[in-house]
């Protein structure tokens, strides 16, 4: 029985709230859905899970007050919106901290591992259950931008998180932090230039009709959290806590069928009906503008160490396959050449 008033009177369904910043055809609301009939099916006795998208409940900071004090459940935000209360976070707004999405999945889907970093929010009063990918994060704007200079001078909306600032600023850009629900008026009116996302954001929330240039400088894979109040989980029977586990496994899995095929439309959408073009830059000079940024972290913060050399060891591992079937292609072409 849950701690926040369990069932309430006899018969009654504990109501279950859940807050995020999405619209209602995003992956990661595609994937509450999941969530919510899991444990309906399971536990449809006692429970009826509420999902409210477009920051009805406010933006992921004001929601997260709201899910550490048990006014709401549940909370889907990103990782900046934690470093606040657990350092270890801030790890995640390291520019180009992964170096594929093949070793950011495998990090991120470690959940023996990531527990630890989950575990580490418990004194805020809050635990991630499951993490969403959200993709990777780049810069849209107003003008153009080819290389790093472009951003001088720029004011780009950035997550309320000191890292991300620093690493905006890093590129030349003004960081301005402020609420994703936000940022289209902001753009509109000229409060900001531009942004950085990934490309839903242009579609989902509609900033390709204000911000007509995406440029592909990959700078950070930040992925999105599903977290819950610490009173209501522990408050849960051992079989209602995993079958709430079981539910937000099942709705990363879910997220993520659908995050690529939905990238891949919102490409479309954004290029041929808003006429955003989509600029390829060299990301290497983008690397090098931010390139003291990943050491003065490590310098500041011992708290993410840990996480960044076991990530570092999961890129490494993908490098080496890469380069393994680099060297095997090439072998394979030489001896085609030789009539081998």
């Amino acid at each position: 029985m849950a701690l926040l008033g369990g069932c309430g009177i006899k018969g009654e369904k504990r109501i279950v709230r859940i807050s995020h910043a999405q619209s209602e055809t995003h992956p990661e609301h595609l994937g509450l859905l999941k969530f919510k009939a899991y444990i309906e099916e399971k536990l449809g006795d006692k429970y009826e899970v509420q999902i409210y998208p477009n920051e009805l409940l406010g933006g992921a900071q004001k929601a997260i007050e709201l899910t550490q004090t048990g006014a709401i459940d549940f909370v889907v935000a990103g990782t900046a919106n934690l470093e606040n209360f657990a350092d270890v976070y801030e790890v995640f707004s390291m520019p180009y901290l992964f170096t594929s999405e093949d070793a950011y999945h495998e990090v991120m889907n470690d959940t023996e591992y990531m527990e630890q970093v989950y575990e580490s929010t418990d004194e805020a009063g809050f635990r991630v259950l499951t993490w969403y990918n959200a993709g990777t994060r780049s810069f849209y704007a107003k003008k153009p931008i080819n290389t790093p200079d472009d951003l001088r001078g720029l004011k780009m909306r950035v997550q309320q998180s000191p890292a991300s600032v620093n690493m905006c600023n890093a590129f030349g850009a003004a960081a301005s932090p402020m609420s994703f629900g936000e940022v289209y008026t902001a753009i509109q009116q000229g409060v900001i230039d531009g942004a950085e996302n990934n490309e839903l954001a242009l579609t989902n929330n509609k900033h390709g009709e204000v911000a007509k240039y995406y440029s592909y400088n990959k700078h950070q894979m930040v992925p999105d959290m599903l977290i819950g109040n610490l009173r209501f989980l522990q408050g849960l029977s051992d079989e209602e806590y995993a079958i709430f586990r079981e539910a937000a496994l099942l709705s990363t899995k879910e997220e993520m069928q659908y995050w690529d095929e939905q990238v891949e439309e919102a490409k479309r959408i954004a290029g041929e009906e808003m006429g955003v073009e989509f600029i390829d830059v060299d990301v290497e000079i983008f690397k090098d503008k931010v390139s003291d940024v990943q050491q003065e972290m490590l310098d500041e913060n011992e708290n993410i160490r840990a996480l960044y050399a076991y990530i570092q060891s999961v890129n490494e591992k993908y490098a080496g396959a890469a380069a393994g079937g680099s060297a095997a292609a090439g072998d394979a072409a030489d001896n085609t050449q030789k009539g081998e």
